[in-house]
């Protein structure tokens, strides 16, 4: 056999040797691709994205799209070495430590779950924002989401108790009935009004002391909106906050006559606050992939993502900056109307 043959040979096996390896051996990395977009002025299963009950609604068109991003691996399904590398020279793919993802203070399905959660408080924020923008009132309802166990509450509130006073004075807020409540010392009883199942109850708790000393019942609470009517968000397998501010311009397009897009394929993220701030996401090279293939020819970016964006943009995706809800609504209009700025990225 000749010096080249075997060189040849030698070098196949190792070839051979690393591709079986490549393929065992699991890392601790997560893959990211661009995921599913869903219209939220559209049907998903033929059900509406987003259905509202008790207000007038007005036809839409063209596309207001929610972009996700999708992933492969996690602790309990690691990518073996070559997905990883694939990955790697995948353009359109993005692989990062599997701590960014699932951090080691939590489970896999723990993650899910905060995700499943994070998507729900996104979706109450997306109609409160919608709501603020178009000045419809709306209230919040502080509400127990959890009791400690063997802490002064546990037995007198559960879970979904709507706190409507403290001592007989009424509370609108979490904040009010946390201060309410440290405004007495560990030991004296405190008088809750509530309303559970629709029926309203009284509930007197005795104190107890926090780690620092001050008063504590022992419940974890969160705010409940209240809206005059029923907006209910069906996006099917999507978590996660970052739609916030597609699922807010769907209810307002819903809610308004004429047509928000002007009949323009548009995609867009970022998180929403109930007063209508934007907030930046993760995965935006992936999502714009996903919008682009989706046949997006407009893309709203959160400002705080927008330097980020521009070094990934594709082809034939226009950027539109957007932080705030009231701002993204007039860039749309501006789009369709041709009248007005529209904020870019890449401007300044």
């Amino acid at each position: 056999m000749s010096r080249r043959a075997l060189t040849l040979m030698v070098a196949g096996f190792l070839v051979l040797a690393l591709g079986i390896t490549g393929a065992v051996i699991d890392v601790p990395y997560v893959v990211l691709r661009p995921g599913p977009t869903e219209n939220t002025i559209g049907e998903v299963d033929k059900k509406p994205v987003i259905s509202i009950n008790g207000r007038q609604t007005y036809p839409t068109s063209g596309m207001l799209s929610l972009v996700t991003v999708s992933y492969e691996g996690g602790p309990a399904a690691r990518p073996d070495l070559l997905t990883a590398l694939r990955g790697w020279v995948d353009p359109n793919s993005a692989v990062v430590p599997e701590d960014s993802i699932f951090p080691r203070s939590q489970t896999a399905e723990e993650v899910e779950q905060e995700n499943t959660a994070e998507m729900t408080s996104s979706q109450d924020n997306a109609t409160a924002a919608a709501l603020t923008e178009m000045k419809i009132d709306y209230s919040m309802v502080p509400t127990v989401l959890s009791v400690e166990k063997s802490a002064p509450a546990a037995g007198k509130l559960k879970p979904g108790d709507e706190l409507r006073a403290v001592d007989g004075s009424a509370v609108n807020t979490v904040e009010q009935v946390s201060a309410a409540v440290k405004a007495h010392k560990p030991g004296e009883e405190i008088a809750f009004s509530i309303s559970r199942d629709g029926q309203e109850q009284s509930v007197t708790i005795k104190a107890a002391a926090s780690k620092q000393g001050t008063a504590m019942v022992g419940i974890v609470m969160q705010a409940k909106y209240k809206f005059p009517f029923k907006v209910t968000i069906s996006v099917g397998d999507v978590g996660g906050p970052s739609a916030g501010m597609m699922f807010a311009l769907g209810i307002i397009d819903k809610l308004t006559p004429g047509e928000m897009t002007g009949g323009k394929a548009i995609a867009g993220t970022g998180t929403i606050t109930p007063e209508g701030q934007v907030g930046a996401i993760g995965g935006i090279a992936q999502k714009m992939v996903g919008a682009k293939d989706a046949g997006a020819t407009v893309f709203l970016t959160p400002a705080d993502n927008c330097a980020e964006a521009v070094q990934a943009v594709p082809e034939g995706l226009r950027l539109v900056k957007a932080e705030t809800l009231h701002g993204a609504v007039q860039a749309l209009d501006a789009l369709r109307t041709g009248k007005g700025a529209v904020p870019s990225c890449t401007a300044g």
